[in-house]
């Protein structure tokens, strides 16, 4: 199998442990995939599903941390999927982690009911009819909701999780409404989330959220989190965040 192509670079995550694949031109992951990495938390030999799972960042860094976690990424881009499958290989992954093709929109016919015990995802954003519409595919789908809206991403995860389980998502701040309100429709209880500011002195740009299937009404609410220092440096908090990320993988819970 060749593992990189001439178009594709091989960019290096959890201080080189990691190598993923990604194309020169297209959808690239950016700084949301480690802080929603981050902010996942699981339980002993769980289960994750990473849905619109694109290069496959996500689920790559949960297995790769957690040496007890069996990962499934689900994307509609056949393309993303074979590559995330190479980077899955690349690493010696493929054994605990897969991908597949799928629209999370058709979920059932791929996937079972409650058969994981936590679902991660990074869904599009804009809506279809706004702003401008990206000319390189990946990109669009993306960041677009041309093939999938946030209810459709809520509603899938609630088909795929197992009681109790959890729900973990990034979204930008000025969507929290929708996005609270569409978790608690389709029963994934907000149990926690985070603001995520650029700086201190900026509004909030992300929020980190995660949900409970058929959880009680308690919410906890984390401090806010300010990547940058000044134009350049990282907070300590942000530092803190990539420490964590870089920890040696482990089979225990958290």
């Amino acid at each position: 199998m060749i593992l990189a192509r001439e178009n594709e670079t091989v960019d290096g995550l959890l201080n080189g442990r990691l190598q993923v694949i990604q194309k020169k031109r297209g959808y690239r992951f950016s700084l949301d995939a480690p802080l929603l990495a981050s902010f996942i938390r699981l339980g002993q030999e769980h289960s994750l599903l990473d849905m619109g799972t694109g290069s496959g960042v996500l689920a790559l860094i949960t297995a790769m941390r957690r040496t007890d976690v069996r990962a499934v990424g689900v994307d509609i881009q056949e393309s993303m999927v074979e590559m995330a499958m190479r980077s899955a290989a690349l690493n010696g992954l493929d054994g605990r982690v897969s991908f597949k093709v799928g629209d999370v929109r058709q979920i059932r016919r791929f996937l079972d009911a409650e058969s994981f015990d936590a679902v991660v995802c990074n869904p599009p954003y804009r809506k279809a009819n706004t702003g401008r519409i990206n000319p390189l595919g990946e990109k669009a789908l993306a960041r677009h909701e041309i093939r999938g809206a946030l209810r459709d991403f809520l509603e899938a995860a609630a088909y795929v999780l197992k009681p109790g389980g959890r729900f973990f998502v990034i979204y930008p701040a000025q969507r929290l409404v929708p996005l609270i309100a569409g978790m608690r429709e389709a029963a994934l209880e907000p149990k926690r989330f985070r603001l995520v500011h650029s700086r201190s002195d900026t509004a909030g740009t992300f929020v980190l959220s995660e949900g409970c299937k058929g959880g009680g009404e308690e919410l906890d609410v984390l401090p806010p989190l300010f990547i940058y220092r000044d134009s350049e440096l990282y907070t300590e908090d942000m530092e803190e965040l990539f420490r964590e990320l870089n920890r040696f993988p482990t089979a225990g819970g958290g």
